[in-house]
């Protein structure tokens, strides 16, 4: 019902007249507040109507003092009310919606910070006179709560749609205000009676009533100027900041104090009154949801609320607003303590944020509301008699911001790219900057939308409110509603029994399931493509990926593929699938077509896009397959490195693919798939990982046949659980009576090693192609006599393109399974041909069973596949295989990366020159076995050696002087192990001076790796959802530098292995459409409309249509931006001048201008491919001065670093 009052010329002066007095008293007595103020208004001489002399005055036009969601707001209202609107907008605001929606708009504070504008009193009044606008509506905010600002209007005959300037500044005041509130006869929180402006009175008031205290800023809300305090020690730092805080935001840094309530409920209760004393409260919404006390998600009606205590809240709200002589929307706050008592805490005379809730609940529409009580017309005429007024169903209100919960809540700043909201039914939406291209500013408030779900009780608005959110697709700024699904899912919010501690005592909300913003993110990297063009380096960049797509042949792929050798594994285990092995009479073939093949002819560069394409035609056609080598060795970062993708995701789709063949990966013994030695837990741990993922078949190898290290990669594999192959490393040539360090008798003895092991495969693994026909007859011959029962599995390249007349050799001297390479992916420094191997065994006794015709149609698919991957083509400089392999024994799996690791460092034209220095580095290095990562080492010796211009002798004698390659290092100091034969003296001890050196298995020292904390330090870097707790974490234990990388770049650029590989490499051209299928199910349309003009930042905007819309993102144009500068050079005699001995990237500069370094020790390293290099001090003394800085990029004898004696 109405509460009527007695006439305004009482209240209004704040007199505490007779019939107030009596209010209270009836009160005091325990009469019923609203009984109280009915006995009143019925004692009273006014009925609360409108008296016959006074006229509505209608409003024809309002100004919005504010901006953003509030104004459009207010917008529409007087849209509907046919009232002309008018909008007020700074300079930052020029493309904000609000200054669109608006019938009119006018710009203020020209010049002016942008707050200060909307803050500027006389600029508003005079817009407002010159316009001749007849109310001003504040909004909330700003000067919603300036009296002043209401007196200014009021002086200057525009009405203000809110509370009279003297209630504004009671209510304003906090502690005007809670003496109002104890004069009415509320309860308040025990606090200061009147502001405080300095902290020495904070400190005063705790000693007198304790801790904990809340501080508050005396003229503003919104949780600005708010702090709570537990300790003493922290009282007057708090009171400053609040103080500070205060003051900026509200332009008085007033603060008054009152004691805490722990762990309360924050209720307020919304209010409207009229011109002639009517007061109703439209019930009451629940804000206990806070953080750092601004609120976050509202509730109509509170529930789980006490009936009795709902009733005198709501008294107690129309109380005070009678005491005061309310007019207009208000809304009064109460902290509800955990045992029923309620204390009021301010009264907001203003809109407020959540004024929507009760909207949706009661069905008054506040705003409209608002400006009828301005134009003077009475509530009972516009139907809102207390009685009348009820809260049905419940409304939930989440504010959408623009602010990062995973860093703590900062603001987000930006251009929207992508805007995409959830609607439909019970979804009421309440904004202004949401919208794509919206730029949103660090000037104001980041509320980018308001979302109201409504329904007929708090579980089904929280799920509708749930379904909404999650409809939501923001993309260019961070949003809150990460954190806010977390809450709405959280049992005790759907069962409404929270309170203002429920996020601080609930941890886990933080953390957050972040979208994975797939989309966008690959639009962004295809921009920087088509821009700045290819992010993967290029070997040759004048050959290109045709526009073409390889065909698939066809299957039946709904049927399940035949039997292979994995279901012999499930059924019989690694020993029973050894013994089937040695059963089985034909050859096997294992087909190395998705690593070594592509390793050794592509550089490495074969996506698992292609991979995974052809996979299942290789599963249903060729079953007798023994397996398909996949994984493992140099694929393994490069996939990160260069790919951009995840190997473990490789491996888990390739062995998904081919449920019937064997995987097979390899391993580098004690160095796993990397280049240096790890903690054995580390190798344990990936091997244990790899076979959980589906790896079936290790081959460890070592690259110096190093016992220690084969044995300690042979024991992690087996614990594992999978098939253990055990690799020989061939070297030399058997048949040579002048080669004598590895000998048949050195093999022969190898192998009985390995047998002790427990290993259930042999494998003879020739990298470079050296076993000739003749030679592999007698090695396999002598160890098939002395180990009848033991498989055999030969591995070599066809360099020398003897390769198939080898493999004949070895089948008829008793090898078991084979190598080979699809015909189209076969020959050079890739394995021999596998048709070639089918065809030549047909109508044998070790005939394949392959059909031909299948390996044809496979050849077919990987003829046009290889074709996109033109610029890495090994055959543009290798035409055909090259016999002086036997010569320079370079691995076949290196030749090409060698080749274009020259390329890439300048060395192009002297690759002939690489290869011949290839074999002296190998002798001067002690004649080792030469697969990575020891051909590595040998191989950056050899371009180290051609770039500057020495030969083996040179090397020899300045040994002690030069700088070599860290690689070449490391490998003296030992720690890839021991060389047959021990290292190679004086050479090694001229290079390493004093430096340390390894004995013995290096792993064995080192410490166990910490997962856990390795794992804690990602997920807190790059976020907990975008680290996987295990696959990630070991890619980071193999490879911490490279594995950072990639997570960074898969942060910001998304699946880019989704991408066909043309669109990968080279982008899309301008105007071409194509699918990017994000994951089963989910298949995006893309299409590249356009690049446009350079702007003045040095970007340029690309546009695309997504799924038919436009989207455009803006790229920096890395060419235009690039300041042109030309590197010192060190002048060559000059010893004080250190100069880069290779082109590459500064990683890491280790000394200080002045610092005293002794001789040999690093003023430098850096970067080129793979191979990193420590520049040392020519001399022992002082570092002059240091041009580089990591990250530079330099060129060969470019000036790094000055010395002086």
């Amino acid at each position: 019902m109405v509460h009527r009052i007695i006439p305004r010329s009482g209240l209004a002066a704040y007199g505490f007249n007779a019939n107030a007095a009596r209010l209270l008293s009836l009160q005091k007595r325990g009469v019923n507040a609203a009984s109280s103020a009915r006995s009143l208004a019925t004692s009273g001489k006014s009925d609360g109507s409108p008296s016959e002399e006074t006229k509505h005055q209608p409003i024809k036009s309002v100004l919005v003092a504010n901006r953003g969601e509030i104004a459009v707001r207010i917008f529409r209202a007087c849209t509907e009310l046919g009232i002309r609107s008018i909008a007020v907008y700074s300079e930052q605001d020029r493309m904000q919606q609000h200054r669109q929606k608006a019938d009119e708009a006018y710009l203020i504070g020209k010049g002016m910070a942008p707050v200060a504008a909307y803050l500027n009193i006389p600029e508003i009044i005079r817009i407002a006179k010159e316009n001749q606008i007849d109310a001003v509506h504040p909004g909330y905010g700003f000067l919603s709560e300036r009296s002043d600002f209401a007196k200014a209007c009021q002086d200057n005959g525009i009405r203000f749609i809110g509370p009279t300037p003297e209630v504004m500044a009671r209510m304003g005041d906090k502690v005007a205000a809670r003496k109002s509130a104890i004069d009415a006869g509320l309860k308040v929180v025990p606090g200061t009676a009147t502001p405080i402006e300095n902290s020495d009175a904070a400190v005063e008031f705790v000693k007198e009533h304790g801790l904990p205290i809340i501080l508050k800023a005396a003229y503003g809300g919104g949780g600005r100027g708010m702090r709570v305090v537990r300790d003493m020690k922290d009282v007057k730092e708090s009171f400053n900041r609040a103080h500070s805080e205060a003051l900026a935001a509200f332009g008085n840094g007033a603060i008054f104090i009152e004691k805490y309530v722990e762990k309360p409920r924050h209720i307020e209760v919304q209010i409207m009154g009229d011109s002639y004393g009517n007061i109703v409260h439209l019930h009451e919404r629940d804000c206990s949801v806070q953080r750092r006390h601004q609120k976050i998600i509202e509730i109509a009606p509170a529930v789980n609320l006490d009936p009795r205590v709902r009733d005198r809240m709501h008294a107690d709200a129309v109380a005070i607003a009678q005491h005061v002589g309310y007019r207009n929307a208000g809304t009064v706050e109460f902290l509800l303590a955990p045992d029923g008592k309620f204390y009021f805490i301010e009264v907001n005379a203003r809109l407020q944020v959540e004024h929507t809730v009760t909207e949706e609940v009661t069905g008054v529409d506040l705003v409209q509301t608002q400006i009828r009580v301005a134009e003077g017309y009475s509530l009972p005429e516009l139907g809102l008699q207390q009685d009348a007024i009820h809260a049905t169903g419940a409304a939930i209100q989440c504010r959408v911001t623009t602010e990062d919960p995973a860093k703590n809540f900062q603001p987000d700043t930006g251009r929207i790219e992508v805007f995409r909201s959830g609607q439909g039914f019970g979804i009421r939406l309440d904004g202004a900057s949401a919208f794509t291209g919206a730029v949103i500013s660090p000037y104001y408030d980041s509320l980018l939308v308001k979302v109201i779900a409504k329904s007929k009780d708090l579980p089904s608005a929280t799920d509708k409110m749930i379904r909404a959110l999650r409809e939501f697709r923001v993309r260019g700024v961070k949003t809150n509603i990460p954190f806010i699904l977390n809450v709405l899912k959280h049992k005790k919010f759907r069962s409404g029994a929270v309170d203002t501690s429920f996020l601080d005592e609930h941890p886990e909300l933080f953390r957050l399931n972040i979208g994975q913003n797939r989309a966008s993110k690959l639009i962004y990297y295809l921009a920087n493509v088509m821009v700045n063009g290819p992010m993967t380096p290029f070997g040759n960049k004048t050959l290109l990926p045709p526009s073409i797509t390889p065909t698939v042949p066809l299957i039946k792929a709904h049927q399940a593929p035949p039997a292979g050798w994995r279901n012999v594994l499930q059924q019989e285990g690694p020993q029973g699938l050894a013994k089937k092995i040695r059963a089985h009479k034909q050859l096997l073939l294992t087909d190395t077509t998705l690593r070594d093949a592509h390793q050794s002819l592509l550089a490495t560069r074969v996506r698992t896009y292609d991979m995974t394409r052809i996979a299942p035609f290789v599963s249903h056609t060729m079953p007798q397959l023994f397996s398909l080598e996949n994984w493992g060795g140099a694929t393994f970062d490069v996939a990160m490195r260069f790919l951009y993708e995840c190997p473990w995701e490789r491996l888990q789709q390739l062995s998904g693919a081919v449920p019937n063949i064997l995987s097979q990966c390899l391993v580098r013994g004690a160095n796993g798939v990397g280049y240096t030695s790890y903690p054995d837990n580390a190798i344990v741990k990936f091997c244990e990982m790899a076979h959980k993922n589906g790896m079936d078949i290790f081959r460890v190898f070592d690259a110096l046949n190093y016992m220690p290290n084969l044995k300690m990669g042979i024991e992690a594999a087996g614990a594992s659980g999978a098939v253990v192959e055990g690799a020989i490393a061939y070297s030399g040539d058997i048949t040579d009576p002048h080669k004598t360090k590895y000998s048949l008798d050195y093999f022969v003895k190898l192998t009985d090693e390995l047998v002790k092991t427990g290993i259930h495969i042999l494998c003879i693994k020739d990298m470079a192609g050296l076993l000739k026909p003749a030679a592999a007859t007698r090695l396999i011959g002598a160890l098939r006599d002395r180990h009848p029962d033991l498989p055999i599995h030969v591995h070599t390249h066809d360099t020398a393109g003897a390769g198939v007349a080898t493999l004949l050799a070895c089948s008829e001297a008793g090898a078991d399974i084979v190598d080979v390479a699809v015909d189209s992916m076969s020959g050079m420094t890739s394995q021999a041909s596998m048709g070639a191997v089918v065809a030549c065994l047909q109508n044998s006794p070790r005939d394949t069973h392959i059909d031909l015709q299948r390996v044809h149609e496979y050849s077919a698919f990987w003829e046009q596949t290889r074709m996109l991957y033109a610029p890495f083509e090994c055959a543009v400089t290798m035409k055909t295989g090259n016999s002086d392999v036997y010569d320079n024994e370079i691995p076949g799996g290196q030749y090409t990366n060698l080749q274009f690791q020259a390329f890439s460092l300048g060395l192009g034209d002297q690759f002939e020159q690489v290869k011949k220095a290839y074999r002296e580095a190998n002798l001067l290095l002690g004649d080792i076995v030469k697969v990575t990562p020891t051909s590595k080492v040998v191989g950056d010796l050899a371009q180290f050696m051609v770039q500057n211009k020495l030969d083996g002798k040179l090397v020899q004698e300045r040994a002690g002087e030069l700088s070599f390659p860290s690689s070449v290092i490391e490998y003296l100091q030992g720690h890839l192990g021991v060389p047959p034969g021990g290292f190679p003296e004086p050479f090694r001890s001229n290079v390493l001076k004093d430096l340390p050196r390894v004995e013995g298995r290096r792993g064995a020292e080192m410490p166990p790796l910490d997962f856990d904390k390795l794992r804690k330090d990602l997920q807190d870097k790059y976020g907990e959802h975008q680290i996987d707790g295990e696959t990630d974490v070991m890619s980071a234990a193999m490879y911490p530098k490279v594995a950072e990388e990639f997570f960074q770049f898969r942060n910001e650029y998304g699946p880019v292995d989704c991408l066909s590989t043309r669109i990968f490499l080279v982008g899309p051209k301008v105007g071409e459409e194509f699918e990017v299928e994000i994951e089963h199910g989910k298949t995006l349309q893309v299409k590249s409309v356009a690049i446009g003009d350079l702007t003045a930042k040095g970007e340029r905007e690309v546009f695309f249509e997504l799924n038919g819309q436009l989207r455009t993102v803006f790229v920096p144009d890395t060419k235009a931006k690039k300041n042109i500068s030309v590197n010192a050079k060190a002048q060559k005699g000059k010893r004080d001048q250190v100069g880069s001995p290779m082109l590459g990237t500064i990683l890491e500069v280790p000394v200080k201008e002045g610092q005293v370094v002794e001789k040999g020790e690093p003023v430098a390293v850096l970067s080129a491919m793979k191979m990193e290099m420590v520049v040392q001090a020519p001399f022992s003394g002082k570092v002059k001065r240091i041009h580089v800085q990591p990250g530079a990029k330099v060129e060969a004898d470019d000036l790094l670093v000055e010395m002086e004696e």
